[in-house]
């Protein structure tokens, strides 16, 4: 295990860099000022710490892993450069297959919506390095990183301002677009499109969706999609009869490749356009198969699935009550884990069936 028998900054530099930490959380794991951090990563070895920071560095050396005691020899000796200038130029090694797997980590808890930890993990890495001075694979996880956070904006329903997921995705898909991957790129003019929905431009998201479910850098899955979500465009704003037609073919593409996730969210979409068309019998039988096929047990699905059946029950005197109890449940778990787009939705439902 790695000692140190005096700290300088070069030291206490690689500690921070072992760790994987910058240079403002370090400060705040040492409890110490970041000038203070900021001062030995520019002196390095010509700037010693104070005798109760020497005892600081030694605790927290001490109770670092393995892996980082292996990471701080290895900068000590040389065999991991440069320590001087890292976040001018590009990450090492070990930094992007880091960074790889921390968006891999963030991508499961966004799925859980576990979305402070999931933005502590995007974050990190968005605010550790110059865009200008990555390379394409770093410019590449730059750009997921981007995405990701779009992607956390968009579930929280960060829809509309200069910080909202409309500026996160478009950033992303520049980068993407600048790095030749047009998949990427199509899957982000997806995401665009959702967003477009979201924020009410109903027929431009519909536009953009018909598109898209036909655009070939897209997989077919994505095209499925891109279909689906025409649908709900098209059923959002009256045309029920039009948009079920749509579902269905798309209902049977995810049959046909196997997708049970997407196949459940397909018939909770059919149920609400029947809804909307009037059809209460035929609304009910989807929205239960919906139900008892939910590949998907995670809280936005559950908010997702509970809001589209009280929606449903809300349109039948003789099951309004059950619709309204629905309802009740699915804004208190919406509340929970920081729905805010789910909550505003079960609002205008509840405020519509008010004035109705």
């Amino acid at each position: 295990m790695a000692t140190v028998h005096r700290w300088t900054g070069l030291e206490a530099r690689a500690l921070r860099l072992a760790l994987r930490m910058s240079v403002r959380s370090f400060a705040c794991h040492l409890g110490v000022g970041i000038r203070t951090i900021s001062k030995w990563e520019k002196l390095l070895a010509s700037t010693e710490p104070r005798q109760d920071t020497q005892a600081i560095l030694d605790t927290a050396l001490a109770r670092a892993d393995s892996a980082a005691h292996d990471r701080f020899d290895a900068f000590l000796s040389g065999q991991i450069v440069p320590l001087a200038g890292l976040h001018s130029g590009g990450p090492l090694a070990w930094e992007y297959e880091s960074w790889s797997d921390d968006l891999d980590r963030a991508a499961v808890c966004l799925s859980r919506q576990d979305f402070t930890f999931a933005e502590r993990l995007v974050r990190r890495w968005l605010g550790r390095f110059e865009l200008s001075g990555l390379d394409d694979k770093g410019v590449y996880l730059y750009a997921r990183s981007t995405a990701l956070l779009g992607d956390l904006q968009r579930d929280q329903g960060a829809v509309l301002g200069p910080l909202s997921v409309q500026q996160s995705y478009a950033s992303a898909r520049w980068l993407f677009d600048r790095l030749g991957t047009p998949r990427r790129v199509a899957q982000l003019d997806l995401s665009l499109a959702v967003i477009a929905e979201m924020s009410g431009r109903l027929e431009s998201a519909a536009q953009q969706y018909q598109s898209l479910a036909g655009d070939e850098r897209l997989s077919r899955r994505d095209r499925a999609r891109a279909q689906l979500w025409v649908g709900t465009a098209l059923s959002k704003s009256g045309s029920h009869g039009h948009a079920s037609r749509v579902m269905v073919a798309a209902t049977k593409e995810f049959e046909d490749l196997e997708e049970p996730e997407d196949w459940s969210v397909a018939h909770q979409k059919l149920a609400l356009a029947h809804r909307g068309a009037g059809d209460l019998p035929r609304a009910l039988h989807f929205i239960g198969i919906a139900r008892s096929t939910a590949a998907s047990d995670t809280p936005m699905q559950r908010v997702r699935l509970e809001t589209a059946h009280g929606h449903i029950l809300l349109s039948d005197p003789a099951t309004r009550d059950d619709g309204l109890n629905i309802l009740d449940k699915a804004a208190r778990m919406a509340c929970q884990f920081g729905l805010s787009h789910q909550l505003a939705s079960i609002e205008d439902i509840r405020a519509k069936e008010k004035s109705a």
